[in-house]
């Protein structure tokens, strides 16, 4: 039976530069103050004390208390916040704690006539069961004094200069919370069908990710679904949705991290997983959740075309499809005689690099961890999977690496790929390759270019059944 998928390709135009946003916003954020001078917590001890005791509140779940660290003339924010601790209730917080990271974070509006902060904070939070590390975000605040005491009086005065920081779930709205048997699925409260439907997707595709992925991983999964693809930019700290059109989920993360690093993210776009068949939505979840169980053990080292390429591997491995359905593109460029002479660089995966590329790139991936597993086997593909990950020079344990997919609704017959920030930044091409040569070499005893010729063959015979 021929599975159609109900979506498009995504449009990129806007977008290059999402990748470089991504990796800002899960970068580690450090607290300082002006070069060589104390940090901002010692320049600013009465601050720092605010933040705590507004931090306290929320565990505490002291509305009072919380709304104590607002402005009271500020009276359109301490509504805004008043909401937000409101949608609060529900979401399973084990931790709360906000740093203040550094003053001087955008250019103040005109006026005011007090003495005025603009301030860069660090959020850090944990939700029960799933996170096992804080979960980071930024907020970019105006602090005003008052009376001898600082208090938050706007967290919009930085959008001007680019500095909105990033919206949570709860600051759009009430949140309604769904556990599954490895989920935590968090949206609107008018959706609980929807999100129902996903914890049990995702509760399905854990199982299957772990069957595929045979490393120890926390079998964890934590979904966010906003109402548009609006809240869904606002998740991924931008004002602009029109570089997620078309993406159906995005995996946040960072790779290269411990095994005690937080849960990843898996941020859905309504409008367009809606738009996806009952087996496109399977492969989509499949395929971030495999990102998910992988993390660890992906690195700035680790080629694009092997990270994406496994996560469709897990993503297809239980489904008994033609390679020429899952590979629409790649089977026309074939037929035509365009077989691919290289294998898919990590500028293939590129905003900028095209709808036809993009996905010839995420199906020329998927056919080469398809062929190691069959020729190779199933350890082998693991086993270089960890070894191109360790290639990476001067990368350790909680280091910030790359955002892993974002998987994009896509055209009738296509699979459900992902769409991926441009190549890393600071990766050089030929150190980057060399690693991987050697992994190859150490793991499955071929170099690249005997890898790829075996692949070139093994593409050509597959699609041509």
């Amino acid at each position: 039976m021929s599975h159609q998928w109900a979506g498009r390709r995504p449009s990129r135009a806007g977008a290059a530069g999402c990748g470089a946003l991504l990796l800002a916003l899960l970068a580690p954020l450090a607290g300082c103050g002006p070069a060589g001078g104390p940090p901002a917590t010692a320049r600013f001890p009465d601050v720092q004390r605010m933040l705590d005791t507004r931090a306290q509140a929320v565990q505490r779940r002291d509305a009072a208390g919380f709304l104590a660290s607002v402005d009271p003339r500020a009276t359109g924010y301490r509504e805004r916040q008043r909401a937000m601790f409101a949608h609060l209730k529900g979401v399973p917080l084990t931790d709360w704690h906000y740093d203040l990271d550094s003053t001087g974070a955008f250019p103040l509006p005109a006026g005011g006539g007090r003495e005025r902060l603009a301030a860069k904070v660090r959020l850090r939070y944990r939700l029960k069961g799933f996170d096992t590390a804080p979960v980071h975000a930024v907020q970019y605040l105006t602090l005003t004094e008052r009376d001898g005491r600082w208090l938050i009086s706007s967290d919009t005065d930085g959008a001007a200069a680019g500095r909105s920081g990033t919206r949570q779930l709860w600051d759009q709205g009430p949140v309604r919370v769904v556990r599954g048997r490895y989920s935590l699925v968090l949206g609107r409260t008018a959706q609980r069908a929807r999100l129902t439907d996903l914890a049990h997707r995702v509760d399905r595709a854990v199982p299957a990710v772990s069957a595929a992925w045979k490393g120890k991983w926390s079998q964890k999964v934590v979904v966010e679904a906003p109402d548009s693809v609006e809240g869904m930019a606002q998740l991924m700290g931008s004002d602009d949705p029109s570089g997620y059109a078309g993406i159906a989920a995005v995996t946040t993360g960072e790779a290269g991290v411990s095994a005690t690093a937080p849960a990843d993210r898996v941020i859905i776009n309504p409008d367009a997983y809606e738009e996806l068949n009952d087996l496109g939505r399977r492969v989509v979840l499949t395929h971030e959740t495999a990102h998910v169980a992988t993390r660890t053990a992906t690195t700035p080292a680790t080629p694009l075309w092997l990270s994406e390429g496994f996560a469709d591997w897990a993503a297809y491995r239980g489904i008994h499809r033609k390679a020429a359905l899952t590979a629409p593109e790649l089977t026309r460029a074939v037929a035509t005689g365009k077989l691919p002479a290289r294998l898919p660089t990590d500028e293939d995966f590129g905003f900028k690099a095209g709808a036809d590329r993009l996905a010839k790139a995420y199906e020329g991936s998927w056919l080469a961890c398809r062929m190691i597993a069959e020729k190779w086997g199933e350890a082998k593909l693991l086993a270089f999977y960890r070894a191109a990950g360790r290639g990476a020079v001067g990368v350790s344990a909680g280091s910030a690496g790359p955002i892993e997919a974002a998987t994009a609704a896509t055209a009738p017959s296509a699979g459900a790929r992902p769409a991926t920030p441009a190549a890393r930044p600071g990766q050089r091409p030929k150190a980057a390759a060399d690693r991987t040569d050697r992994a190859l070499r150490s793991q499955l005893g071929v170099s690249t270019a005997e890898f790829t010729r075996k692949w070139r063959a093994f593409v050509r015979k597959q699609l041509a059944r």
